[in-house]
């Protein structure tokens, strides 16, 4: 009950600041107003009653309205509250999302994740440094349409192997007739981290960080 009475009283107070910045006016200030109104009036020709009552009839609907709008805000930050907060659960689950990044540990072999429209008699994977350079050229070759990999061993073009970390990729595809297929960067692994500090929760996936609104499908980690 007190949590309840504290609420409230907090939602009208920030109500009445709402009011207060939009109006230049409160409650209270409008009472004030109303009263002085009353003691100043000719008493051989008051002012009518039924415009006093009509002055406080907007008063109440102004101040309802504001109440309205603090108490639907505050729903709405509690569930986004309560929504980043459930991200949380993501922690250890196997995630797939949009994107073009591929994590690189070291000794191991990353495996480069994409999507292609139709299918494609020719893929190629090109691997692309922080600086935007292509480090590594994959040929995948021909590839069915939907979900396809490529494996990334972790060396450039010359053989050099390259330090672990986050790398970007981008896929060209082509079908028997020489014309492009539509190819999409997939990320997919197990979340290891969440980053609530912003606006959006981001993911953390190894090296590779991602957005939560990139995330098309979860499932229990292995």
């Amino acid at each position: 009950m007190i949590t309840s009475v504290s609420s409230g009283t907090a939602g009208s107070a920030a109500a009445e600041a709402q009011m207060k910045q939009s109006t230049g006016m409160n409650k209270d200030d409008f009472l004030k107003l109303f009263v002085t109104q009353l003691q100043n009036q000719d008493p051989l020709n008051p002012t009518d009653g039924t415009e006093f009552i009509g002055q406080l009839a907007q008063l109440t609907q102004v101040e309802q309205a504001y109440n309205t709008n603090t108490n639907l805000q505050s729903l709405l930050n509690q569930g986004s509250n309560n929504a980043t907060l459930a991200t949380v659960n993501l922690i250890g689950k196997e995630v797939q999302a949009t994107g073009s990044q591929v994590d690189l540990k070291s000794g191991s072999t990353a495996t480069i994740n994409f999507n292609l429209d139709k299918a494609a008699d020719q893929v190629t994977v090109s691997v692309l440094d922080s600086s935007g350079n292509v480090v590594k050229a994959i040929t995948a070759g021909a590839k069915s349409a939907g979900t396809g990999s490529a494996g990334w061993d972790g060396t450039d073009n010359s053989g050099n192997q390259m330090s672990p970390g986050a790398y970007s990729f981008s896929v060209s595809a082509k079908n028997a007739s020489g014309n492009a297929v539509t190819a999409t960067g997939l990320v997919k692994g197990r979340v290891d981290g969440v980053d609530m500090s912003g606006a959006i929760p981001v993911l953390s996936i190894g090296s590779l960080k991602l957005s939560l609104t990139d995330v098309t499908s979860v499932a229990t980690g292995s």
